[in-house]
């Protein structure tokens, strides 16, 4: 058995692409980074590692071995965390969530809590791909709509509202839309969502929106739903500032959908750890009313 000697400083120097900061990291000189790198190559017979005066990189086999490598650190630490704190949160918290929901609660929230639990690191990744954060190697997603892979747990944070409005200039020139099929005749402003949603009487209705307007944020199309261009459906959180001072106007408020479920998911197999436990239980207790909170 070769043991783990080596294994740390390798996945230290991959992340980072540098001994010096590895060996910082670390808390060893970069002599010994190096030199336990190099024994570790040697004892597997293998350059896990391009090096260069001005950088380092991984080698075709070393890119292979630093997935491996990183996944199993990972566990360990996961495992000494899960036994060693008491439940208090340690290691590194890696999060990913869509950028406007990030930046506006999630980041906020999360920072709060590391500040509260000092043996904690946090990474944020604000993104609107759905990230596999099995593959990825992320511990807690924060996602909505319908959750259905089974490898993951889902517990419930917060509800948004959908609100479908226009500007006051639109529909003057335009009129206002009576019926959902009306949309048809109307320039729709999409985001990420293709489809919008309405309820009527207790029935579901979906229509797909079309305009020469799509942009992926969220921001782009209320910005451009102010300015007239035509109809939007999107959360309160990026209506309701513009709704307060008359910049929009809401249609179709009987047939507006139900609440959408914010939802924090997380890998099962990670769920009895206290830096996702504690995340989860933060984010229950403040989500909810960071949404409600006036703008």
């Amino acid at each position: 058995m070769m043991g783990w000697t080596g294994i740390d400083e390798f996945v230290a120097v991959a992340r980072l692409g540098s001994f010096s900061q590895a060996a910082m990291l670390l808390g060893k000189s970069p002599t010994h980074v190096s030199r336990t790198i190099r024994a570790l190559e040697r004892r597997l017979d293998v350059q896990l590692l391009h090096r260069t005066t001005r950088t380092v990189r991984l080698t075709d086999s070393g890119r292979g071995f630093f997935d491996r490598c990183e996944r199993i650190v990972q566990d360990r630490d996961d495992a000494f965390a899960l036994l060693g704190a008491h439940g208090e949160p340690r290691g590194e918290l890696r999060v990913t969530c869509s950028t406007t929901m990030g930046e506006r609660f999630v980041a906020p929230i999360l920072r709060r809590f590391a500040m509260r639990h000092p043996g904690l690191s946090l990474s944020i990744e604000l993104t609107n791909r759905v990230i596999d954060l099995m593959a990825e190697d992320f511990d807690l997603a924060i996602r909505t709509g319908t959750i259905s892979d089974p490898r993951l747990i889902a517990t419930r944070v917060a509800s948004r509202t959908l609100h479908t409005c226009a500007a006051p200039s639109y529909l003057a020139s335009r009129g206002t839309p009576e019926r959902i099929a009306d949309l048809d005749r109307h320039e729709c402003i999409t985001g990420t969502n293709t489809h919008w949603h309405f309820d009527m009487d207790g029935r579901e209705v979906v229509h797909r929106p079309v305009g020469r307007f799509r942009c992926n944020s969220g921001h782009a199309v209320i910005e451009a739903c102010v300015a007239g261009l035509g109809i939007c459906q999107l959360p309160d959180f990026y209506i309701l500032p513009f709704l307060k001072h008359g910049m929009v106007t809401l249609i179709f408020e009987a047939a507006q959908p139900a609440d959408e479920p914010i939802w924090a998911v997380y890998p099962r197999r990670r769920h009895l750890l206290p830096k996702v436990q504690r995340a989860v239980e933060a984010l229950e207790h403040e989500f909810a009313a960071a949404m409600n909170r006036p703008v």
